[in-house]
This record gives C-alpha cells, structure tokens and sequence, in this order.
C-alpha cells in the first residue's frame, strides 16, 4: 500500500452533457416527449478524473476544450473538484464537446456525441505534460480523443513505469493497436464483442472473448457486464458480481468503474480487492441522475462495501 495519496494522470475527453429523462427511449424517426433536462458536465476522461479525485486519488487531467463557455465552465469545475488542470489546453477551432443523452425509467441511454474540442488533443500537447507522466501512479485512458494522441500517452507511461489502464470506448471501426502498452484494458460486454470478434451474448461469453484481447497484447482484460458484474483475464480468471441497487440511470458508470479501478490500483490493492471497489463505485453511480453529479464520494464506497 501506498503511504501517500494515489496519483492518477486522466488522458481524455471533456463535454457538457445536455441528459433527458424520458418516458421510453425513441425509435429511430419517433419524438417521445414529456421528459425533464438535466444540463451537466462529462465526458469519458473528465468523468474519470473527477471520479478519481471524489474516492481520495490526487489527479491531473489533460484535455482540449473550446474557447467558449462551456470550456471554461468545465475548467472551473474541475478546478473546484480539485484536480490539476494545467494540462487542460483551449482551442479556437472548434467548439467545447457537447453529449445528447436520453435516459429511459430503466436508466438505460442513449448517447450521441459531438467531440468537438476532443478531436484537436494531439500528441504534442500530451508531450508536453511530461512531467505529469513522471509524477503519476496510473495513467487512464479512453477512445473519444485520436487514437494517435492515446498511443503517445501509453508510450509515456510505459517509458515512465506507470501502470495503464485503457477503456476502449467508444471502438473505432479501424482495429485497436498498441494493447502491448495497456495493462488493464476495461471492455464491456459489447465492446470486448467488438474488439475481440467473438460473440459476448452471456457472461459465460466474457472470458473466451478476453483471452482473444490479451493474445492481442494487453496484460489484464477486464469485461464489465452490468448486472452481471465483471469477469476479469490475467494468467487466471477471475468472476465479481455486480452490487445490488436501485438503477435510476447508467451514465457515467464505466467511467466510475473505471476511475475505481485506477485508484485502488494506484493505492497498491490486488486486484480483487480493486475490482470490487471499482463495481462498488459504478453501483453508486447508477443510483443517482448524470454525470458527474452522480458520482460518489470515497465514504459511499466505503460503506456499500462494508
């Protein structure tokens, strides 16, 4: 165990999410109305960096936002959470990234993004935070900025004895490369059926699928399956249920998931205790509207799991 606090360096994205608590989710050319509007911030990379910061980590995130308002509403609120955002970089090009979520009564979603400022994080700007790299625990990272820029944090952490952890959402049509440098790659279910090509339509499903992904490069794969809990290949398998609670809405729990698992990884846990704490923290996420206003904070965590 650490005798500091964690240290994790969040790569990635940054949003205002416009969320929309439905009666039902719509069909394609369908209008549901009579739902309420929940205006907050996201994205993949900010939801984990804040994530991490409300279970105790010390964080530093880096980003790309717009020259606008929202960028510099998301800035504030990030700043305020306490996260280290001298790697947050603006730019003029392009506006802040802006998520469209509907919810259903069940907490499932439907998310459309625009990635605006996201698509302009280049590998120059994460060369820039080198020292960041030298100063981190874990390094987290997802698919919503270039996968070039992504490839270019690996590479750092791998160089500066960080371990990784790669979220590989949303997945892009082109295969994944670089799983050599993620040591802890987080599918869920329709995401390992994806990068793997093997069909994930049950939990039994999970493994064969992530022994494809660590034959692929990746040291640990980690499927997370909703209610079914996790099911996690290194050099064994290992199953972990879910956490029962009442669902209200899903968005943002494998971002905490995700932001779990890097903070009790960085805290020096073994990974089964990790990989409880990190579903114990998606679990509270789903009980609570949005993004970030639905993450918990490190004594929730503590007392779910007892």
């Amino acid at each position: 165990m650490t005798s500091r606090p964690a240290r994790v360096l969040v790569v990635g994205s940054a949003n205002v999410d416009f969320t929309v608590a439905a009666p039902r989710l719509p069909v394609p050319g369908e209008t549901v109305t009579g739902g309420t509007l929940l205006v907050n911030h996201g994205g993949k990379g900010a939801n984990q960096a804040v994530a991490a910061r409300r279970l105790g980590a010390e964080v530093r995130f880096v980003a790309c936002v717009g020259h606008d308002a929202s960028g510099a509403a998301i800035r504030a609120a990030l700043e305020r959470e306490g996260i280290g955002v001298d790697g947050v970089v603006e730019t003029e090009t392009t506006a802040t990234g802006t998520a469209l979520i509907v919810v259903d009564p069940a907490g499932r979603n439907q998310i459309t993004v625009a990635p605006g400022a996201n698509r302009a994080l280049t590998g120059d700007h994460v060369r820039a935070r080198v020292e960041d790299f030298a100063w981190a625990d874990v390094v987290a990272c997802q698919l919503e900025v270039p996968r070039e820029t992504v490839g270019v944090a690996l590479s750092l952490a791998r160089e500066h004895g960080c371990r990784t952890i790669l979220n590989p959402a949303p997945v892009p049509p082109e295969p994944v490369e670089g799983l050599a440098l993620v040591d802890y790659l987080t599918p869920n279910a329709g995401e390992a059926e994806r990068l793997s090509g093997v069909p994930v339509r049950a939990p039994g499903d999970a493994e064969p699928a992530a022994r494809v992904l660590r034959e692929a490069g990746a040291r640990t794969v980690v499927v997370t399956l909703g209610e079914d809990g996790v099911v996690a290949c290194a050099e064994e398998t290992l199953a972990v249920p879910a956490f029962a609670v009442n669902v209200i809405d899903t968005t943002a729990a494998g971002d905490a998931f995700n932001a779990g698992l890097a903070v009790a990884l960085a805290e020096g846990h073994a990974l089964p205790e990790a990989l409880r704490f990190a579903s114990a923290t998606a679990a509270l996420t789903c009980t609570r509207r949005g993004a970030q206003d639905s993450l918990p904070r490190r004594e929730d965590v503590e007392r779910l799991l007892g």
